[in-house]
């Protein structure tokens, strides 16, 4: 549930709130808006005397939350979330461009997709050193030696950096070399992953499963969120449905959903949702409309003979452009490219 105060409510009225609901064995989390204070309880509240907290002069309402999921919920916290990684805002202001290859393969290969999409205005580097492929005779990725190498493209182009982790061995690792976690559609139930991310201190990015719903999706960011990380933003990768024209089916209608009931940032990866590159710019240009945060593009030197997802990779020259005639959206939608 949440606690509304009112906007005359000084500050020692809602500390003395938060004792009485703290004293009961519950978990409180405040929200300070512009005009008021909420203060969002998790726990059993067959503890509390509810008719007694609403009738304090300083409280405007009790609202029950039905929603299992709670803070990650907007009702818990009404302002939409904005936080830093690395030089770089992701939020309700700005438009993040993450970008990269699926796989990191050398130490040129990624030095040299570093400067590029830097170049063209991405402030975040995505690369994959762990990559749970659906064939085990796939290329897995170079684990820590790959992020060794996005340390180095971070420390040489300022760029800030994100990859994919499937153990808790390798959230140890990578918490070490990049600037956030990302947690993967196949692993976006892996309970005790969450939890890892949670607790390594750095932002996350949770991509959705191949088949959750948006209530499983934000039930396993509470996941993450209630382990410590307040930093978490959400990543629409596309669901698998029944159409067979493009590797998965971009759910745009998510965002806007999201929107309503989540205050976690929303991204939107074009590029694993069709597995085709010239379906990206269009579908980028459309989660920019339906009110993305941030965009993730795979982005190769020599998409041809990338290790993993080379059909769906944009080299340069296409990356330059799609920058280019994204801008347009992105000023209309009032953000500003970060």
């Amino acid at each position: 549930m949440i606690i509304v105060m009112k906007p005359s409510a000084l500050p020692q009225d809602v500390d003395k709130i938060v004792d009485a609901v703290e004293k009961e064995g519950l978990k409180t989390h405040l929200s300070h808006g512009e005009e008021v204070t909420i203060i969002g309880v998790v726990g059993d509240k067959t503890k509390l005397d509810i008719q007694r907290i609403e009738a304090s002069p300083e409280v405007e309402k009790v609202v029950p939350i039905t929603e299992s999921y709670k803070l990650a919920n907007k009702k818990f916290h009404p302002q939409p979330t904005s936080f830093k990684v690395k030089d770089t805002v992701i939020g309700p202001d700005t438009m993040t461009i993450m970008a990269g290859p699926c796989a990191v393969e050398t130490e040129e290969q990624l030095l040299c997709i570093a400067r590029a999409v830097k170049k063209a205005g991405a402030t975040i580097l995505r690369g994959g050193a762990y990559k749970p492929r659906t064939s085990p005779y796939s290329f897995q990725g170079l684990e820590e030696e790959g992020l060794k190498y996005m340390k180095t493209a971070s420390d040489e182009t300022g760029l800030a950096t994100i990859c994919e982790v499937t153990s808790a061995h390798a959230v140890e690792s990578a918490v070490k070399y990049v600037s956030m976690l990302q947690v993967g559609a196949r692993n976006m139930q892996n309970f005790e992953l969450l939890k890892e991310v949670g607790r390594a201190g750095l932002p996350v990015l949770l991509k959705r499963g191949l088949s959750a719903t948006i209530d499983e999706w934000l039930n396993a960011a509470e996941y993450i969120i209630s382990s410590g990380s307040q930093n978490v933003a959400l990543c629409e990768r596309g669901i698998r449905t029944f159409e067979t024209s493009t590797r998965n089916t971009l759910d745009l209608s998510a965002v806007c959903v999201l929107k309503e009931r989540t205050h976690l940032p929303v991204i939107v990866d074009p590029s694993h949702a069709t597995g085709v590159r010239s379906f990206v710019e269009p579908l980028a240009k459309a989660g920019i409309a339906c009110g993305a945060d941030g965009l993730m593009i795979e982005v190769h030197n020599d998409p041809a003979h990338a290790l993993s997802d080379g059909p769906q990779s944009l080299n340069f020259e296409q990356f330059d452009s799609v920058m280019e005639h994204i801008k347009p959206y992105i000023s209309l939608s009032g953000r500003s490219l970060m």
